[in-house]
């Protein structure tokens, strides 16, 4: 989770706007701001599911689920947006500059770092085939527009195997394990240079 109290600086109030990409054999995938008096609802339901357990929220109510994302949306270091997949709502994807970040006090922060966190909503509607990395692939490859990203960063729960697993898939590489506020995590990194886009 990004909710870190006291991290961050306050943003202004931005119009939303959106990217997207039609996926060949896939379908169109879209991203936009998280707009918290409305997206609490779909927030709450996908983090308080069992499988949703290394987000760090499974007790949080939507009351909770909404304050955290409303101090998400007024900062300018971290930035959560929601996913959709032909017109519904599939991920939560989440990024931030970790030298803004709990994070930081983990791992020596490098020029051009940025960080993410991904949380794919519950399975609806028929099965599609690498689901998951065709979604990160949109992500990571809309962050890597930015030339000035220079690496990737992520840090899962250090138990959460599956995720750790995709990341690898991905071409990221495992840093050392680090202790946050929250959590045990497992350090990934994508260098910009070693990024290929599988799918």
């Amino acid at each position: 989770m990004t909710h870190h109290d006291n991290y961050g600086t306050a943003a202004p109030a931005s119009p939303a706007t959106t990217h997207q990409e039609n996926i060949k054999g896939f379908g169109t995938v879209s991203m936009r701001p998280v707009v918290p008096a409305s997206d609490a609802d779909i927030l709450h339901a996908w983090v308080s599911q069992e499988r949703a357990r290394y987000w760090g929220m499974l007790g949080a109510d939507r009351a909770r689920v909404h304050e955290v994302y409303t101090y998400v949306d007024s900062l300018t270091t971290h930035h959560a947006h929601l996913v959709h997949l032909d017109g519904n709502p599939v991920a939560l994807f989440q990024s931030y500059q970790p030298e803004h970040d709990p994070v930081a006090e983990c791992y020596e922060v490098q020029p051009g770092d940025y960080g993410i966190h991904i949380l794919i909503g519950p399975p609806d509607g028929p099965n599609r085939p690498n689901f998951t990395g065709h979604l990160l692939g949109f992500f990571l490859t809309h962050l890597l527009e930015n030339p000035d990203r220079k690496r990737i960063v992520a840090e899962p729960d250090a138990r959460n195997d599956r995720a750790i697993a995709r990341f690898v898939r991905a071409g990221f590489t495992k840093g050392p394990e680090i202790e946050l506020p929250d959590k045990r995590a497992q350090l990934v990194f994508l260098n910009r240079e070693n990024y290929r886009r599988t799918f």
